[in-house]
């Protein structure tokens, strides 16, 4: 198992992977014009990184995080955008270490805190993220179209 960061020639498969995701989650996806948005963005200068996860040259998983800023706190954040592992490779360890590498980004971006969100039907997701000893508040994510 490799874990590295997004490239590229990972582009459409990064993007199947993404539509995965987005099924699993029982959301719509429309691929038009990720791939010219993705290459423009893999290209940006920012507090942004993505993560994949290649087995036999394969990719079966991914995360992406972004710094962000609270008011509240006045401080920097992590914010876990996306995570998701094929359901073949679930339950052997590769979320354990997507989560690592994730509070290393934390630690080098200078932010004390991740946050992030998970589909409350997602239980096992819910069950992992306990384990790692982090806990929840009850919040509901709007969307409006502009």
């Amino acid at each position: 198992m490799i874990i590295r960061a997004l490239e590229n020639r990972d582009l459409k498969k990064f993007i199947g992977l993404c539509e995965l995701h987005a099924k699993f989650e029982q959301t719509d996806f429309v691929a038009t014009e990720k791939l010219k948005r993705l290459e423009i963005m893999l290209e940006a200068t920012f507090d942004w990184k993505v993560l994949v996860v290649e087995i036999d040259h394969k990719l079966v998983g991914y995360c992406s995080v972004i710094k962000q800023f609270s008011t509240w706190d006045a401080d920097h954040y992590l914010y876990l955008d996306c995570l998701f592992i094929k359901e073949k490779y679930r339950g052997s360890g590769i979320g354990h270490r997507l989560m690592s590498e994730i509070k290393k980004i934390a630690r080098d971006f200078g932010c004390k805190q991740i946050q992030w969100q998970t589909p409350n039907f997602n239980k096992n997701a819910i069950g992992f993220y306990e384990k790692l000893g982090a806990y929840s508040t009850s919040k509901q994510r709007f969307f409006w179209n502009v």
